[in-house]
């Protein structure tokens, strides 16, 4: 097994583990963020009825921007402020936070940061 098999595999595990116990509600959907080596994605998502609520990413528009790395802290920054816009336009306080098996800093920490700051509650 490779070396990013294996990271791989400790990610998977560690989001199986919390999403035992971190469900979504349509009062208090799941707020899932993934990130790739050049984008970051976060979806509100309602469990019960396994349907996404609102998205955003450092793919929308009035959060990309041409010619400007879309991989780094900044971009989250947007995307945090994004996701809690629509949020909020959607009449969504209050979310639970799923880092997706990602460990909490960089670019997860400052996404989650940028979407407190925003209005978003966890």
């Amino acid at each position: 097994m490779g070396k990013t098999a294996q990271k791989t595999l400790i990610r998977r595990k560690r989001q199986v583990r919390v999403r035992k116990k971190v469900l979504g509600t349509p009062e208090r959907p799941r707020l899932s963020v993934f990130r790739s080596a050049n984008h970051i994605y976060a979806q509100l998502i309602d469990d019960s009825r396994g349907v996404t609520l609102a998205a955003a990413s450092s793919l929308t528009e009035g959060v990309a921007q041409v010619g400007v790395h879309t991989g780094n802290k900044a971009s989250a920054a947007l995307v945090g402020k994004a996701i809690a816009s629509v949020a909020l336009a959607k009449g969504i306080q209050s979310v639970v936070f799923d880092r997706n098996g990602f460990l909490y800093h960089g670019r997860i920490q400052t996404l989650a940061d940028a979407a407190r700051e925003a209005g978003l509650k966890f």
